[in-house]
Order: C-alpha cells, then structure tokens, then sequence
C-alpha cells in the first residue's frame, strides 16, 4: 500500500482510447471497480481517505441481481466459501412471540442462485485480495477536484495531487468527489435544487460480527443454511436481528427510529460513517433485549471485538447529478438506500459493473466523448437505482417502523400477503441482472425472466474479427 508523492499527468495512450482511471474510495464498489477494469486492462489508482483499510460492516446478501457477473470474474466460488444459503427469516415480537415465518419458495429453481448470506468484512476482504496493493493509495482525503478538456486532478488533504483522464467518486454518502464536484457546478448554476438538499435520516445502525461462538450454546451455528431472526421493540425503537454465517459466527444489528429529524442531525453531528467510536450509550441501552437463537444482545455483543462494532446514521437520497465532464459517481455517493431490502450493496456493484462497460466502450478520450460514456452509465442505471430506492424506503416502514400505521400495515402484509405476490414481487427485483459485457457472459440460470441488457459494440466486433481470423 503506497504513499506516493505528487504525480504528474498520465502519458497520452498511444491508441487515444484507453483511459487512466483514478477511483477514489476502497469500500466494496471501488475494489470491485478496480477488479473489473483489470479485466480490461485499463490503468487505474484507489485513493481511500483512511489510514488503514478498516472492513466494517455486519449482514450483507448478495443474489441473482448481481452473482452473474461475480461468476465472470471468478468470484462465486470463493463467495460460497465465506457465505451460506438463507433458509429463511423469522419475525418476533420482544418477548420473542413469533410474528410471522417468511421462506422462499424455490428460490434456486426461480432465480438460479441461493440467496447467499455472509459477514461484510469477509467479502471486502475477497475484493481487496483481488487488487495489487501497489495501486491502494491509503490517508489521502480528497479536497478538490479540478478537471478540462485534458484530464481530471484531485488534490489531497496532505498537499498531493494526482492526475487521470476520468475520476470516479466511490468514496460514500459523504463522498469528497460530490461535494466538490456539486461546489463546482452550483458556482455555474448546473446543479438542481434537489441536489443542494440535506439526505433524509430516520434510523442509526449499530453492527458487528462475533468472534466463534460455542456450537452447543448457539445450536443455529449447526445449521447448513442461514437463518434469519429479527425482532420488533415494543414500546421501544428498536429492531434487532441476528444471523449465523460461517465459522461459528453471529452477524447482529440492531436499527433505532429517531423520534425527530433535530434527534437525527444531532445524532449525525456525533457519530462518523461506519465508526466504532460513541457506540457505550446504544450497547448500554440494548444489551439486555432478548434474542430468539438464546441469549441477549448484551451476550452477543460481548463476543464481538471493539474495533469490528460500527455505528452510523441511515440516511437516504437519489442525486439527480450523477456525472459532469471527466468525472463520476457510483454507489452511495449519488444514490444512498437503506439497508431494508439489503439492495444499497448490490446496486453499488451494479454501478461498478454498468460504468466498466461504458469505459470499455469509450469511443476516445476526448471530454465529450468521456462525458458522453457517462450519460450512457446514468441512462442504465437510474430507473433501477430509483425502483430499488422506492423499494428499500417502503420495506424500512415494514421491519422498522415503530408507528401504530407502520405496526398495523407489517402485520397485515407479514400475515395475509399471498405466496404468489411475494413471488411476483421478488421476481420483478431479481430480473435485472448486469453482467461485464467485455467478457464471456455467464448463462441465464432460473426460471424467472432476465431483462435484456444492452451488448458493447467494442466486444461483438472484436469477436467477429476473432471468429473471421480463425476461418
């Protein structure tokens, strides 16, 4: 992991197309970046704002939206390893009285892979293996950004700067590149109102993965699958779930409703994103709840170490501004979800994976033709960034609600929604499905429909020329 001084701008590529591609953010959508640009042989450096790569983090899922292009870069297998298949969820009140038993029906036979259930830092750690740590470029906090018809620069809170031919923010909900990219377009009156507005916060976070726990005190680490319990506060606003992933381990969270928007921004002011420091007050406050796999959150809690326990603020947003000349946004930096329909993750990487191929496609490295790569990307990804946002708002109302109206509409859909509605609904999540379109792509598995994805002009003529060649 280098510390690299200034650097001067990149040398003009002889062939005009291949860019120089400067990441800023390690978490999971940038490392996934860097992986797929790999495949192309595109140059590219990561810029993380941490002095350490520090991967926080609890229950993560990951499925048919985005294991197709997992699959391209020969990452399924060594997803499976560190992941088990959900085998349902459970739903409990307090007092651990069952609410209600939510399975899925087939799901392998429907969409074509598992519901594959895991620890965050386990799959950040699979990522970060896959890309040389020469181009990991640790405590370099991104202070502006400049950008022209030649390149892009940032410039680094230690004095350094670093030049590229396109700059992608993948650095977060309090993503440098954004704020310094939106200063720059509301000082030419380019930027919308609604992307001069404050993220909606209603719930803060509290996770953490436990050390290995003893089997014959915890008999759901024996299961094969994993198995999802989540339990509603009553008269509380708390929600606290629990999941075993493997060796031997527990993945908790517990989610807290602010009671207004002024305990929301104080709460902000407090506490970093993803940070392990302030946590004393909530732990105190939660560690005698009850979980339905034994125990409390107090036992589970104490077996997880202090520096792996993380808090943050759930907040939420769609930007309307995802791109302007050379540089772009993926993940939460332009459309941060809640956790509710474990969707934020998957369509970060969804991002990475549409923008690699608008890269691929880069018709040169002229700023029109950078820019107009970008539009592409956005044109791709927003309706979908839009439904899933709509989708994970709706479901933080159902599993963490704590109003009468928010109490009255889980027990209803939890009890008397159809099998085949539920079907329905997660067939329409699952379609949509990115792969690499620079690589071989992995076939249509399940019986549930695939939407179809638009193909690189680049790859199909190079295999024809390929395919010519060899008659």
């Amino acid at each position: 992991m280098s510390d690299y001084p200034s650097q001067p701008p990149p040398p003009v590529n002889r062939d005009g197309k291949t860019p120089h591609v400067m990441i800023v953010g390690a978490g999971l959508a940038g490392l996934f970046l860097a992986i797929l640009l790999d495949h192309q042989g595109v140059p590219y450096e990561i810029y993380e704002r941490s002095k350490e790569t520090k991967p926080l983090g609890g229950l993560m899922c990951l499925n048919a939206n985005i294991l197709p292009a997992f699959e391209q870069l020969d990452l399924f297998e060594k997803l499976k390893s560190i992941s088990l298949p959900n085998s349902g969820t459970s739903i409990y009140k307090s007092n651990l009285e069952l609410i209600a038993d939510v399975h899925g029906q087939n799901t392998e036979e429907l969409f074509g892979y598992s519901y594959h259930i895991f620890s965050r830092p386990d799959l950040y750690d699979v990522l970060l293996a896959r890309v040389p740590s020469e181009r990991l470029h640790l405590n370099k906090k991104v202070t502006s950004i400049a950008q022209g018809n030649d390149g892009v620069m940032i410039r680094c809170s230690d004095g350094t700067t670093y030049h590229g031919d396109i700059l992608v923010g993948a650095d977060g909900t309090n993503s440098g590149v954004r704020q310094s990219l939106y200063k720059m377009l509301q000082a030419e009156n380019l930027l919308p109102e609604s992307d001069m507005e404050t993220l909606n916060k209603g719930f803060s976070c509290l996770v953490g993965t436990t050390d290995p726990l003893d089997p014959e005190k915890y008999p759901i680490l024996k299961s094969k699958g994993a198995v999802l319990s989540q339990t509603i506060g009553d008269g509380n606003q708390h929600t606290w779930s629990t999941v075993n992933v493997p060796g031997n381990r527990i993945c908790w969270t517990v989610i807290s409703q602010f009671a207004s928007t002024s305990e929301a921004e104080d709460e902000k002011f407090r506490n970093s994103e993803w940070g392990s420091d302030a946590n004393e007050g909530i732990i105190n406050e939660v560690k005698d709840f009850l979980v339905p796999i034994g125990g409390t959150m107090g036992d589970l809690i104490g077996a997880t170490q202090a520096k792996g326990i993380s808090r943050v603020i759930l907040e939420d947003k769609i930007f309307e501004t995802w791109s302007h000349k050379r540089t772009v946004l993926i993940g939460d930096a332009c459309h941060k979800m809640l956790p509710s329909a474990g969707q934020g993750a998957v369509n970060a990487l969804q991002d990475a994976v549409v923008l690699a191929n608008c890269i691929y496609d880069l018709k040169s490295l002229s700023s029109d033709d950078v820019s107009a790569a970008f539009d592409d990307y956005r044109d791709q990804r927003y309706s979908h960034a839009v439904e899933q946002y709509k989708v994970s708002k709706f479901n933080a109302k159902i599993i963490y609600g704590q109003t009468f109206f928010e109490r009255f509409m889980r027990h209803v859909l939890l009890n008397y929604m159809p099998t085949s509605i539920q079907v329905k609904s997660s067939m329409r999540n699952l379609e949509y499905r990115p792969q690499a379109t620079f690589l071989p792509l992995t076939p249509k598995r399940g019986k549930g429909p695939v939407l179809p994805q638009k193909p690189s002009e680049r790859y199909e003529a190079e295999q024809a020329e390929s395919q010519a060649s060899v008659l």
